[in-house]
Formats: structure tokens, C-alpha cells, sequence
């Protein structure tokens, strides 16, 4: 059932080519992938889809990769969505203390290692699956449960009304034996 979720995942890169090549290495038959080429682009599309995982690259022109995940983690539809940095910048500039800083989950180091990088958006991609799968089994869950409140509140209801029935068949009876009893006594 898993698997049969697709999963949406959306790149982020000015550049055209490092786009093309990301999606090349992500890209399977259960998985839709979305690009963008400037942080504008990417809430736009942000807005209209549910994404499992966003690859950011960190030095775009306008807004940064970074810039674009703290407006991510503010907003609540995409504040849930697994954000990884990808960039091509060395380790000197610390770009991976502020990218975890900015809320993302992991940060990759160009040029990719294509292991590395299949490995973790198939993490990521069975986690949503696992996520959206358990919100599906909790709706079902809470759709029992209130069909059970309403079969709770009938079955009360019947039991008022023959509880009230038998009442009545015990006056009844009572009436009905006392009548009996007094002309025969008489």
C-alpha cells in the first residue's frame, strides 16, 4: 500500500544542468519530481503540491537556499517537509551549521556523491510514505470510533425503549392479574 503513494519531490537550482542531473539520480516510477529555478518558483509551487522531500541548493540569486527553508518552516503547510542543502561551496564557510540552522535535515557537498544521494531521498520518500499511510489508518481509525458513538447511542436508545416496553408489560400484567384475581374472590 506504501508504494503505492507517489511521492512528490521538488529541487531547487539556478542551474539548469545541476537540475537535470539531480533529476536524473532521484527520478523512479513512484516519484514525481518538480523543479524550480529560483526561490520564487519553488513556493509557488510549494503552495500547490505536497512535497515528501525539498532538495535546496544554497547560493541562488535573490533568495538563498536558506532564506527560502526559514520561510518554509513558517508557513504550515510546508513546515513539515524534510529540507536538504546541496552545495558546491567548502566546508570552510560553515554553510552546513547555518543550513541546520535554517531547519534543514541534511546537508550534501558537490560534487554528489550518487549513493549518498539515492539513499537518502529513498529515506525520506519511505518516511512520508510511512507518515501518509499511518494519517490514513488514524482517519479510518477516528471514522470507526464515531461510528461506534452513533451504534453506542442506538443501542441506548433501544434499551430505554424496552426497558420503558417492559415496564409497561409489567403494569400491564400486573393490571390484567389483579382484575382476574378480584371478580373470583368476590
Amino acid at each position: 500500500m506504501q508504494s503505492a503513494i507517489q511521492a512528490k519531490l521538488l529541487i531547487v537550482d539556478d542551474l539548469p544542468e545541476n537540475l537535470l542531473a539531480l533529476e536524473a539520480l532521484i527520478r523512479q516510477d513512484d516519484r514525481q519530481v518538480f523543479q524550480a529555478r529560483s526561490a520564487d518558483e519553488a513556493l509557488s509551487l510549494l503552495l500547490q503540491h505536497e512535497f515528501a522531500l525539498a532538495i535546496l541548493d544554497v547560493q541562488m540569486p535573490g533568495m538563498n537556499g536558506f532564506e527560502l527553508a526559514e520561510l518554509m518552516r513558517g508557513t504550515e503547510k510546508t513546515k513539515h517537509i524534510p529540507i536538504v542543502f546541496v552545495s558546491a561551496a567548502g566546508r570552510e564557510l560553515n554553510y552546513a551549521f547555518h543550513g541546520y540552522e535554517s531547519g534543514a535535515v541534511d546537508f550534501l557537498q558537490k560534487p554528489l556523491d550518487t549513493l549518498a544521494v539515492k539513499s537518502k531521498v529513498a529515506v525520506f520518500v519511505d518516511l512520508y510514505r510511512q507518515r501518509k499511510t499511518l494519517n490514513e489508518q488514524l482517519e479510518a481509525l477516528e471514522r470507526s470510533r464515531q461510528e461506534q458513538e452513533i451504534l453506542v447511542r442506538r443501542l441506548q436508545v433501544a434499551q430505554a425503549e424496552l426497558e420503558h416496553a417492559v415496564r409497561m408489560r409489567d403494569d400491564f400484567m400486573s393490571i390484567v392479574s389483579h382484575e382476574v384475581r378480584t371478580p373470583s374472590t368476590a
